[in-house]
């Protein structure tokens, strides 16, 4: 099953990410760091960054040594990581059910927060699988749960509660950014898909949204107008709201981020997990 309303998704949500890039990388630069950590990639190696994004993590990957390939359902991500990464080769397809084994093989399959999106994780990653090299290693960061980040609730809440209905929560495991919640089922897929050695481990690091002495509120407003629950709530309240009435809405969320001020600034822990797998071949 191909992910369409994924690539829709895609499709329209890229376009915030792109141009606040600076910000999005910032705040989850930790998290990059821990993959490549994971991974250690170098010379000699052929690295496939699934959901590439704009190309940050496969950046740091080339500059190590490595030979980058990046894949992503969004064009608009993959323009930008082109641009950024001019030495890497890209490709805008499904991981899911693509043939990526034209490109390899891989020695290192790597990914910040790109793999929690496939509607058959489990076909998505055997797939992988079959682009990678005998004794290959996988290395991916995903999300723990809603309550444990308040990536996905700070600022957004106000939003959120002002819309009538409400969204729903997302069902558990489907296919979204807290997919991988679970660290059970990631293990089970990984199983499934035919990964050996494979390792789950809690990695928590700060997300911090204060730039050159910012309190990070303003940076922390652009995210959360970036992000999907940002996005739904705007476009069901801005039409319905007067100019001004947003305006005060928009004022509420940062009063609302104002009371959480750590140090001065908007700041609060990430809740991932650490994902390695080996190809047994």
């Amino acid at each position: 099953m191909a992910n369409e309303r994924m690539r829709d998704f895609w499709t329209t949500g890229a376009e915030g990410w792109v141009t606040h890039k600076d910000l999005f990388d910032a705040e989850l630069a930790a998290f990059a760091d821990a993959v490549l950590a994971a991974a250690s990639p170098g010379p000699g190696d052929r690295v496939l960054d699934i959901g590439c994004g704009t190309g940050v993590l496969l950046a740091a990957a080339v500059g190590q040594g490595a030979e980058g390939v990046g894949v992503d359902i969004s064009t608009t991500m993959i323009d930008a990581a082109r641009e950024l990464v001019p030495g890497a080769s890209f490709e805008v397809t499904d991981a899911q059910t693509a043939d990526l084994t034209a490109a390899g093989p891989f020695t290192k399959v790597i990914s910040r927060f790109g793999v929690m999106f496939f509607e058959d994780p489990v076909a998505a990653f055997a797939n992988i699988r079959r682009a990678a090299a005998p004794g290959a290693s996988l290395a991916f960061a995903c999300w723990r749960g809603a309550d444990e980040n308040e990536m996905f609730t700070l600022g957004a809440s106000v939003l959120l509660s002002r819309m009538d209905p409400p969204p729903p929560p997302p069902e558990p495991g489907a296919p979204g950014p807290l997919a991988f919640a679970d660290p059970a089922r990631v293990r089970t897929i990984l199983e499934g898909a035919g990964w050996s050695d494979i390792d789950v481990i809690p990695f928590d690091a700060t997300c911090n949204y204060g730039r050159d002495g910012s309190d990070g509120v303003e940076e922390r407003l652009t995210v959360v107008l970036s992000i999907s629950s940002g996005r739904t709530a705007r476009a069901q309240l801005e039409p319905e709201l007067s100019a001004e009435a947003w305006a005060a809405l928009l004022d509420d969320v940062r009063a609302e981020l104002r009371r959480n001020l750590v140090d001065g600034t908007v700041q609060f822990n990430g809740a991932t997990w650490l994902v390695t797998a080996r190809n047994p071949g």
